[in-house]
């Protein structure tokens, strides 16, 4: 939340603090401003130059990864590996001085995001160059890597996963988060092959991993949310996880209409989740989930049924009248969560809602 001197002036005029206090405050305030220490973590705003600045660095990942063509490949291992330590040894250097020299924390981040995106790239170069597939084989071209599943990306996805790790020990840049949590997302199919010892698994095997990746993942993002401080660094975890694990639970092939009320109640309380830790990907979720078991009962349970629309109308009436009520009552609700919920569960929810 940020606050301006002429917000301090209105304080003054309508008698909320004295002259003297405002005086103070713009002090302290002015001390304790983004970037006022080498360690701070910038502020996410939504403005035309961060919108050029992330959609730059959006552009450069995916010319180096995601829309590389064959003849990108065709240049040779030890050449991509080259290629790819020369980037990111170019926007290290780039975002270091940004980042300390010049105090833009933003485009300095984003250019070490940059730098850890390339780790992939460099591995798979050096994987070409000595025909270090593992037991699966070659998988394919750079621009497989996003678009197949397969077990001889592990290597690909560790890599950028430690070149994450050591980029946020320098820099505390949330965004830095998204190579780590997409890599782990990948990891959470590609190492199904590893677990089953097959280069083609059951789908049920695929299932049940990404499930578990996915809750593990959450953990972690639990974790960072329990220890954080500041900035959101457990948002693109909180994401990805739920990709895998929600993504995973949808894909069960219940027969029965109780094992798929279970999945409906499942995704209620990713709803009521959503409430106390005050994160949206869950209601995303839990309201995605809830969609694709009304599309069910409609389709199945309650094909031929003329009420059923009906009464399938009232509850959505009924969830936009609790969404108005909830918007009403949203202070109150959250100053009884916050007096009775136990604190290890108000410390899951991330900084900037406690």
């Amino acid at each position: 939340m940020g606050y301006s001197e002429n917000d301090l002036h209105a304080a003054v005029e309508a008698g909320v603090i004295d002259s003297g206090t405002a005086k103070k405050l713009a002090e302290f305030l002015a001390r304790h401003k983004p970037g006022a220490t080498s360690g701070s973590v910038p502020i996410p705003k939504f403005d035309v130059a961060h919108l050029l600045w992330y959609a730059g660095a959006l552009i450069v990942i995916g010319a180096m990864g995601l829309f590389s063509t064959l003849a990108y490949s065709q240049m040779g291992g030890s050449a991509l590996t080259i290629t790819a330590i020369v980037y990111a040894a170019a926007f290290t250097l780039a975002g270091y001085n940004l980042w300390h020299k010049r105090d833009l924390k933003t485009p300095g981040g984003l250019l070490i995001t940059i730098a850890v995106s390339m780790a992939p790239l460099a591995v798979y170069g050096i994987q070409e160059e000595l025909g270090w597939w593992g037991k699966f084989g070659k998988p394919g071209t750079v621009q497989d890597f996003y678009t197949w599943i397969k077990g001889s990306w592990v290597f690909m996805e560790i890599a950028a996963v430690a070149a994450g790790v050591v980029a946020l020990r320098f820099y505390r840049f949330p965004f830095i988060v998204s190579v780590i949590a997409v890599a782990l997302w990948f990891m959470s199919m590609d190492i199904v092959p590893w677990i089953a010892g097959d280069a083609k698994p059951s789908w049920e095997l695929k299932r049940q991993v990404s499930v578990w990746f996915g809750l593990a993942v959450l953990a972690v993002a639990w974790i960072v949310d329990y220890r954080g401080r500041g900035a959101d660094f457990a948002f693109w975890l909180h994401l990805f996880g739920l990709m895998a694990f929600w993504g995973g639970i949808t894909a069960t092939s219940s027969s029965n209409e109780f094992g798929k009320a279970m999945y409906c109640l499942l995704n209620v309380g990713l709803l009521l989740l959503a409430v106390i830790l005050m994160r949206r990907a869950y209601a995303v979720f839990g309201a995605f989930g809830i969609s694709a078991y009304l599309s069910h009962l409609a389709d199945v349970v309650f094909k031929n049924s003329l009420l059923f629309p009906f009464a399938l109308s009232i509850i959505g009436v009924g969830v936009i009248a609790a969404g108005l009520l909830y918007h009403r009552k949203q202070e109150a609700i959250g100053k009884w969560l916050t007096a009775n919920l136990p604190e290890a569960i108000l410390r899951l929810r991330p900084a900037h809602a406690r």
